[in-house]
């Protein structure tokens, strides 16, 4: 599927300057060209299919995510004009993996960071000291999603494909390499895959071990800052000349605080899409006792730590489709029932007068890492209507980010958070974030957040600014900013239901065997 947008605010002249920023995503890519110090910019999007060939794999075509963003990018520079380039600063997803043959071939489909296939690999190193340790030296919490346990699953159930296998990498590395010709990763990517090592920033040994490669299998860490020329061939294709310079760039969580402002010390991002992350700027690499939050890599001095959670804005999806299938019928085909039934979920009461959702739809990460947790709402009564079950759902999801905002709050002070995400047009939405995480919460235009946050570290690295707040400020503002006000009478509900999840928690895991025994092939959870 194809779709360009004209992102421009202000003057319609194309500016003299451009720098671009590459968001490559679980399901599309998207290019903005940013005029530099004017409010111009150009978007075009490119999107690809994410298949599920058996149940619990997520997986994409590597030939189709290469001609997404090709095809995104050509469009994109063009619509630059006689603008001067500066270059191409590149984010895409975590977690991804690829096997690739000596001549660069893909020998496998890129698995993405939603693909389930390892969760046994990931209990088993849980259920050892592995695991601890991984996360010891890496910042990375183990879980189906980390390139690591992909690994594991294919040394154990696909040995003949790994023996023709010369080069595993991720998704940033096969872009990289599409554009560059040179098979690099760098050490934003690099610090998500539970491979490497925070204290020599390369690749860790006993990790290597545990995935069953070679360093040679693994493509060499460069600094996110560093530069590579845009090959002959795809300079060509995208009509720039060759020599471009190509900023490595970061991974799109990373950059998703660059792109939406949440920088400063205590400033935390928020986003709720398909899935939902908090996160938080740290000087140096900061780890949770627990091993609960992700500390990933932004620049030499700058680290994100946090946590993301795979059940966001799907939930409230989830909860359309099973309590208003009526509604999507009488709307029509292509219409939603979405508004109708979060319009139903605001008539309730804040903690849906006792009704409460535990959100683990698909497998749980942040903050207990916990794959093969299923969700389940608790405290049914014979008055709940779907508006409670719709504005459970969305509650569930908020508790969920709450635990992770209370967890980061140990590492450093959480004072305010930037939000961002298509959720936030929705008043509910809204009104139980804000009661929910109580902390003063500004939604910001973020629609360009990660490919924002791209540019600007692609200026930083060009030197172009002495700093990424200074980058940032070069690319203008992506939207209005709107800060959410909490009602006292939520944030008091909110806080009891916040005390009492953890032993609910603990009730509910008990019991989780019997359903796991239960569970059989059938609809994806």
């Amino acid at each position: 599927m194809t779709r360009a947008d004209d992102a421009s605010t202000g003057a319609r002249a194309t500016p003299g300057e451009v720098i671009v920023g590459l968001d490559v995503g679980t399901t599309a890519a998207k290019v903005v060209a940013f005029g530099v110090d004017t409010p111009w910019r150009r978007a075009a999007l490119r999107e690809y299919p994410l298949r599920q060939p058996q149940r619990g794999w997520q997986v994409q075509d590597p030939d189709e995510v290469r001609s997404a963003v090709r095809a995104a990018l050509a469009e994109a520079t063009a619509a630059a004009g006689a603008a001067t380039v500066l270059g191409i600063s590149v984010s895409t997803a975590m977690h991804g993996l690829i096997g690739l043959a000596a001549d660069g071939r893909p020998l496998t489909p890129l698995v993405t960071w939603a693909d389930a296939r390892s969760i046994g690999q990931a209990r088993r190193l849980k259920e050892s000291d592995a695991a601890l340790a991984v996360y010891r030296a890496s910042g990375s919490p183990i879980h189906p999603m980390t390139p690591l346990t992909k690994l594991m699953w294919f040394a154990e159930e696909e040995p003949e494909l790994c023996a023709r296998v010369a080069h595993w990498v991720g998704l940033k590395d096969f872009v990289l390499a599409v554009l560059t010709d040179r098979l690099v990763t760098e050490a934003s990517s690099a610090s998500g895959t539970a491979m490497w090592d925070l204290a020599t920033r390369d690749w860790n040994p006993a990790a290597l071990t545990l995935a069953g490669v070679r360093p040679d299998q693994l493509p060499p860490i460069l600094p996110t800052t560093t530069q590579l020329p845009l090959s002959p061939a795809a300079a060509a294709a995208l009509g720039l000349p060759a020599g471009t310079p190509v900023v490595v760039g970061a991974a799109d969580g990373p950059l998703g605080n660059l792109g939406t402002g949440a920088l400063a010390p205590g400033v935390a991002g928020l986003s709720i899409g398909t899935s939902g992350a908090v996160r938080m700027l740290v000087p140096r690499p900061a780890l949770d006792a627990d091993g609960r939050l992700f500390c990933y890599a932004l620049t030499d001095d700058h680290w994100v730590v946090g946590g993301a959670i795979s059940n966001g804005g799907e939930v409230a999806r989830w909860a359309g489709r099973v309590f208003g299938a009526d509604l999507l019928a009488r709307a029509g085909a292509g219409s939603s029932a979405d508004a109708e039934l979060l319009a139903l979920a605001e008539q309730v009461p804040a903690g849906s007068d006792g009704l409460l959702m535990l959100p683990y739809l698909l497998a749980e990460r942040a903050p207990l890492w916990d794959p093969e947790l299923t969700g389940a709402f608790l405290g049914i009564r014979h008055g709940h209507t779907r508006g409670h079950f719709v504005r459970a759902a969305v509650e569930g999801v908020a508790l969920q980010l709450s635990a992770i905002v209370e967890r980061l709050a140990r590492v450093a002070p959480v004072t305010s958070l930037r939000a961002t995400g298509g959720v936030f047009r929705s008043a509910l939405w809204r009104r139980v974030v804000a009661g929910t995480l109580d902390r003063p919460v500004v939604v910001t235009g973020g629609a360009e957040g990660t490919a924002m946050g791209a540019a600007a570290l692609g200026l930083y690295a060009l030197g172009r600014a002495d700093s990424l707040a200074a980058a940032a400020a070069q690319l203008g503002t992506s939207g209005p900013e709107v800060p959410l006000v909490a009602d006292p009478d939520d944030v008091a509900r909110y806080a009891q239901l916040r005390r009492s999840v953890p032993t609910l928690l603990r009730a509910y895991e008990e019991v989780t065997d019997m359903f796991a025994a239960m569970d059989r092939p059938g609809p994806d959870h």
